[in-house]
């Protein structure tokens, strides 16, 4: 199970929220007007009828029925053009706050260092932009419209039950204490509940497509009944913890209920008790009552939207989370010193700008644990490294701290001289880049996906870059060329043809530096072998670290670093090393088959 990005706090939800309201003044200006000209349309009627009421009290009515229906009547058509404006104009506005909302997750997800991606794990990225996105959309589009409906035509009742008769509006009160501390009741525990909802949703979800992915290595292992465990777990989990909600729900709503039908009851009782007293009139009890009743609809949607509002809160603290963390590159660890140590004074010279250099690096992905003890590593520029050693003896992670992905616990990675957690990621990546064996393939046409990197990137480098790894005669061959869709819905491609493109992408952007981590592992290794031949020809000059997955890369390479527990105990060329008799020399034969 992934470590949870953060979640924002509700100061900075309601921070968040206030800013999105200042950014449309206008906007929401004239849904605010509309709403409140639609609620005053509404209020006329039930004056209207308190004045019919008292005219027939009095007898004094003659003609004056037909006026005031016709007047009524009008009033109505009034009201349902200004809600029908109104309405539209509160969409617009949601819709557009929505498309920010999804626009800015977008770009914060994008910024996130890979370490943290990858210590999330795939669950809770799932949840935070499906079912986050689509509860916060909910929130935008209905509820923030239609509490603001409530709220103005709650005021505008008000007001008018106060103009009607100060007396009648007294009743109203008695609903104040319950509704208030059913609410209050509610809010405080709501709010970690629907959180801990969502988090136990994308436990649910880590743990499926972990299960999907892994199928076949859990058939295999004979692991099938402890998967099994897992879910269940997660399930029972997300049921308790939706249960609690629901509970919470059938003990406000109830309450809310009865808040409601109190102030009615109330008016109608003490209304007429005033009336008796001779205090108010019968058309002013009148008109009160139906103020009263009219009062229910907004606080009815008000209260039930609430629940809504704690939902749509819970997933934007889930969304804004994504940006509590460092929005380029992982800050490094308190442990790190302050500053890169000073490269020897032989770094200097034209490649000085290009140099990476790894020193005494220590790495752990639990504390106490390292994985990494003291390695330094420095690379000279233009050669071809190549990392080999066990399974788990520390090579991807060094070659994820050469490309900036990591931070070491101690020590320091640099680039000219500057430490590769401090640069923006932009800048990181124009130095140095990571390709591993995962690739993706975007929904969109073969050549956009090559040109990501360089939007303006024409024609010809593009045809350039995939003809780098040998790609440009089956990119040429498929049924639109360049432009054919590609991705999911789109054209198939192989495992290999899906990393040959990543590869190109890689030779478009450019850096001086690229860390492949078993890139071509998945490829047919004659096809690997010319590949990585045909790439080493186009990036002459260029350094390459290339985390071996079959030693005849470590054949092809500058130099070879063997990597033991963590630790490079070899590091020097092919022929030196098989000569020495070490450890390379015992894995070269292995595999070699004890050929010279």
């Amino acid at each position: 199970m992934g470590t949870a990005l953060p979640v924002a706090d509700a100061a900075q939800v309601r921070r968040y929220a206030r800013g999105l309201v200042r950014r449309h003044p206008r906007a929401l200006a004239a849904a605010l007007a509309l709403h409140a000209l639609a609620a005053a349309a509404g209020l006329v009627a039930p004056r209207l009828l308190g004045d019919l009421v008292e005219g027939i009290s009095r007898g004094t009515t003659g003609t004056t029925v037909d006026r005031i229906a016709l007047l009524i009547a009008g009033f109505v058509v009034v009201q349902s053009v200004l809600v029908r404006f109104a309405h539209l104009a509160s969409a617009r506005l949601g819709e557009r706050v929505l498309a920010e909302l999804r626009e800015e997750f977008v770009d914060r997800m994008l910024a996130l260092p890979l370490a943290t991606v990858e210590r999330a794990g795939t669950g809770d990225l799932l949840t935070r932009t499906s079912r986050d996105v689509s509860a916060l959309s909910r929130t935008v589009r209905f509820a923030v419209p239609e509490t603001l409906i409530a709220i103005v035509t709650a005021g505008f009742i008000i007001g008018a039950l106060v103009l009607v008769g100060p007396l009648l509006a007294l009743p109203c009160l008695i609903a104040v204490p319950v509704l208030w501390a059913g609410t209050r009741w509610y809010l405080r525990r709501a709010p970690q509940g629907y959180l801990r909802e969502n988090a136990a949703y994308s436990d649910i979800t880590d743990g499926i497509s972990e299960t999907v992915e892994g199928s076949r290595t859990t058939e295999a292992l004979r692991q099938q009944a402890r998967r099994r465990a897992r879910i269940d777990v997660d399930i029972r989990r997300s049921y308790a913890a939706e249960r609690y909600t629901l509970w919470l729900r059938t003990i406000f709503f109830p309450v809310a209920e009865i808040g409601y039908v109190v102030p009615v009851a109330a008016t109608l009782l003490i209304g007429g008790w005033f009336y008796l007293e001779g205090w108010v009139s019968l058309g002013q009890v009148t008109a009160a009552t139906l103020y009263v009743q009219q009062l229910v609809d907004p606080v009815d949607r008000l209260l039930s939207w609430l629940d809504e509002f704690q939902v749509g809160g819970a997933s934007m603290a889930r969304l804004l989370g994504v940006a509590g963390d460092p929005p380029a590159t992982p800050a490094s660890a308190s442990a790190a010193p302050a500053s890169a140590p000073a490269d020897s004074p032989g770094d200097a010279g034209p490649d000085a700008d290009r140099r990476l250099a790894a020193r005494d690096v220590r790495y752990a992905y639990r504390p106490g644990r390292d994985v990494l003890h003291g390695v330094t590593l420095v690379p000279e520029p233009g050669e071809k490294l190549a990392m080999v050693g066990p399974s788990g003896a520390g090579k991807s992670t060094l070659g994820r701290l050469l490309a900036g992905v990591h931070a070491p616990r101690s020590g320091s990675v640099t680039v000219a001289g500057r430490r590769l957690d401090e640069l923006p990621l932009d800048e990181l990546r124009s130095h140095v880049a990571l390709v591993t064996q995962e690739h993706h393939v975007f929904i969109g046409t073969l050549r956009e996906n090559v040109a990501m990197v360089r939007p303006g990137a024409d024609q010809a480098a593009v045809e350039s870059a995939l003809a780098a790894v040998d790609a440009l005669d089956w990119a040429r061959a498929l049924p639109d060329g360049l432009d054919t869709v590609v991705g999911a819905g789109g054209h198939p491609l192989s495992p290999a043809q899906a990393q040959q493109l990543a590869l190109a992408r890689l030779v478009l952007a450019d850096p001086h530096t690229l860390v492949l981590d078993e890139a071509t592992s998945l490829i047919d290794p004659r096809a690997a072998r010319h590949l990585e031949r045909s790439l080493a020809a186009v990036l002459a000059g260029r350094t390459v670290i290339a985390i071996a997955h079959r030693l005849f890369s470590a054949h092809d390479a500058d130099r070879v670093a063997v990597v033991e527990d963590g630790r490079i105990t070899e590091l020097g060329p092919h022929d030196e090393l098989v000569a020495a008799g070490g450890p390379y020399a015992a894995l070269w034969r292995s595999w070699h088959g004890d050929r010279p």
